[in-house]
């Protein structure tokens, strides 16, 4: 076997594998009911997104897959930060709503 595919087949692997590992905590590690549903979703998109990305760049002609990656890069970023501040207020929601009402 030509040692660039082994190579391709290990990493990409590898890769599904640290998604799923990645995937199953995120889930797992939340809090309470509203803030997993959410994570939930953003999971099931995520995968989608990904997919999607992978799809394309493997299909677009190699001088333009470069171009791909700008868009890709400012909307993990965009994503990542909005996603973070929307778990934390969920979390935070999630934590008043537990909380005992003090007399």
């Amino acid at each position: 076997m030509h040692p660039g595919l082994v190579g391709g087949i290990i990493g990409s692997v590898i890769g599904v594998a640290g998604g799923v590992f990645g995937t199953y905590f995120s889930i797992r590690n939340t809090n309470g009911p509203l803030e997993r549903a959410f994570m939930v979703k953003c999971v099931v998109v995520t995968w989608i997104a990904v997919a999607v990305f992978l799809g394309v760049l493997l299909i677009l002609p190699v001088v333009y897959r470069i171009y791909l990656w700008i868009p890709y890069g400012v909307l993990l970023l965009w994503s990542m930060i909005k996603l973070n501040r929307k778990q934390a207020e969920i979390r935070q929601q999630e934590e008043m709503q537990r909380r005992p009402e003090s007399s």
